[in-house]
């Protein structure tokens, strides 16, 4: 009747979606309740394997799998804040591949989930140096889903944890992207960036060959 985390490593392999949504909602249930699960981190190794499969999940094709993968992975981000650091390189590139899903309430809650690693895991910029790959995604959809988590970011946390001169030239080329709508999620994440810095931008943006009038 009581489920550790060798029942969980063990569950979390299987591939039938039926299975899957059940051994997601025990998880779940599991790591809302330390005092039921003192055990999630006795082993490093086991940890490492459960966050992986689940990682597997966020990436599935499925997606109920999938927003229940988000779920659990955010459940572990509660469970064990900045020790979830470590995992931050394993779960963000299948977290920016489905800021590009086809599907809002699946690109809504990976963002979320980004915002939820700045907010318990580790500082935002050690995020966004992991996350900037992501204004070249093939997908249009995620590199669209990277120029607007960049807006959220500085909606929660201002201008200050960020070194937005590492960020402003991928919007800078985001602004010449082939798909309209990354180019206007560019430019609302500019603007965004002129709000908490001002005239710097207008400057910034000169030196780099943007016309005046754009």
């Amino acid at each position: 009747e009581l489920a550790g985390m060798d029942y969980f490593c063990d569950q979390v392999q299987q591939k039938d979606v039926g299975r899957r949504m059940q051994v997601g909602q025990e998880l779940l249930e599991y790591l809302s309740d330390p005092a039921r699960s003192p055990d999630v981190e006795q082993d490093q190794q086991r940890l490492d394997k459960v966050i992986d499969e689940l990682t597997a999940w966020v990436n599935s094709s499925n997606f109920k799998v999938a927003l229940l993968g988000l779920d659990v992975l955010g459940a572990f981000v509660d469970r064990l804040s900045g020790r979830f650091k470590p995992y931050i390189g394993t779960v963000l590139m299948p977290l920016i591949d489905r800021m590009g899903d086809a599907k809002d309430q699946v690109r809504e809650q990976a963002q979320n989930l980004i915002l939820k690693l700045m907010d318990e895991a580790a500082p935002p910029m050690y995020i966004w140096e992991r996350l900037a790959v992501g204004f070249k995604h093939k997908n249009y959809r995620s590199r669209e889903g990277v120029c607007l988590c960049l807006v959220a970011t500085l909606n929660i946390y201002g201008a200050q944890p960020l070194i937005l001169s590492k960020l402003v030239p991928h919007l800078c080329l985001a602004f010449g992207d082939s798909n309209s709508q990354v180019r206007d999620a560019a430019i609302l994440a500019i603007v965004e960036v002129y709000r908490h810095v001002g005239e710097k931008v207008r400057i910034d943006l000169a030196k780099r060959g943007i016309p005046p009038g754009r």
